[in-house]
C-alpha cells in the first residue's frame, strides 16, 4: 500500500476513491469550528488523506438551515468544476463512519509554501501585492492586510463573488506543490442574502478580465441546465435561483464586487 501526493490523482480518480475507498478516521482538526476529522481512505490498494465533516457535528448557525454544511460544500466543488478553475479540491456527500458528511481530498502544502495573504508593515506593502485594510498590533504600529496580485486569486475572487462566500480567510487558501491554489471551507456559502465576506477585496470595482467573463457566461449556462439540477440535490430552489443571479449580476456589471455596506467584509481573525 502506497501514499502519493495527492495531486497526482487525476480528478476521475480521485472521485472514485473518495466515492468507493474504505474510510479510517486518523484524528479530528481541533481549530475548526464544527467536527472535521481527517482520515485515510483507500481503495484498491492506492491510500489518500482527506477530510470528513459529518453533518451529527454540524453546530447550528442562525443565519444557515441545519445540517446543510455538507450540502454546501459538495456545491462548491460542483460549481468550482464547471468553471474548469480546479480551485476546490474533489469534494463528494457519502456515509460514514460517523454518518453522512462531506469527503473532501486533503491538500498537502509544501513545508516551504508562502502564502498569498497576510498582514504587511502598512509602509512596506511589497511590490505586486493589493492593500485590503489598515490594522495595528499590539504595540500600535501599523500594518496592512494585503494580498498578491496573482491570476490564481483573481480566480478564487471571482469564485468566492458567485457562491456568496461568507468566510474566505487567508487559512482557507491552500498552496499545494503543483503551483495552483484551492480554497477550501465552503460551508457557510450560497446563501440567498448578499454575505460575501473575504480577503480578497484587492481588486475591488476593477475590470473582470476577459476569461474570467468567458467562464461566467458558460457557468450561467450551465446553471440553467444540469449543473442547476445536479445543485438542487444539495441547495433550496431559491438558493440556486440567487445564484444565477447572482452570476448574471456580475457578467452585467463586468466588475469584481463591492464590499457590501451591510454585513462585515472582512471575517475574523482574517487569516
Amino acid at each position: 500500500m502506497t501514499t502519493e501526493p495527492a495531486a497526482a490523482l487525476a480528478e476521475s480518480e480521485a472521485l472514485d476513491l473518495l466515492h468507493h475507498g474504505q474510510i479510517e478516521i486518523e484524528g479530528r482538526l481541533v481549530d475548526a469550528s464544527n467536527t472535521t476529522l481527517r482520515a485515510e481512505i483507500t481503495l484498491d490498494g492506492l491510500t489518500r488523506r482527506c477530510v470528513y465533516k459529518p453533518v451529527r457535528g454540524e453546530r447550528p448557525l442562525w443565519d444557515f438551515p441545519d445540517g446543510t454544511l455538507a450540502g454546501r460544500e459538495v456545491s462548491a466543488f460542483l460549481v468550482s468544476q464547471a468553471t474548469g478553475w480546479d480551485l476546490v479540491p474533489p469534494t463528494i456527500l457519502r456515509d460514514g463512519p460517523l454518518g453522512v458528511g462531506a469527503l473532501q481530498l486533503w491538500i498537502d502544502e509544501p513545508a516551504d509554501a508562502e502564502s498569498m495573504i497576510g498582514f504587511v508593515p502598512a509602509y512596506d506593502v511589497p511590490h505586486g501585492w493589493l492593500p485590503v485594510a489598515n490594522a495595528r498590533d499590539e504595540d500600535g504600529d501599523a500594518y496592512a492586510l494585503a494580498h498578491k496580485d496573482d491570476p490564481g486569486l483573481a480566480r478564487l475572487a471571482v469564485f468566492d463573488a458567485v457562491i456568496n462566500n461568507a468566510d474566505r480567510k487567508g487559512g482557507h487558501v491552500l498552496y499545494p506543490a503543483t503551483g495552483s491554489i484551492h480554497g477550501v471551507d465552503h460551508g457557510v456559502s450560497f446563501h440567498v442574502e448578499n454575505k460575501l465576506r473575504t480577503v480578497l477585496w484587492g481588486w475591488t470595482g476593477k475590470s473582470l478580465t476577459p476569461e474570467a467573463t468567458e467562464v461566467l457566461q458558460s457557468l450561467s449556462a450551465a446553471l440553467e441546465a444540469r449543473l442547476g439540477e445536479t445543485l438542487e440535490e444539495h441547495l433550496t430552489l431559491s438558493e440556486v435561483q440567487h445564484l444565477r443571479l447572482r452570476v448574471r449580476r456580475l457578467l452585467r456589471a463586468g466588475r469584481f464586487p463591492k464590499p457590501p455596506q451591510d454585513w462585515p467584509a472582512i471575517p475574523w481573525p482574517p487569516v
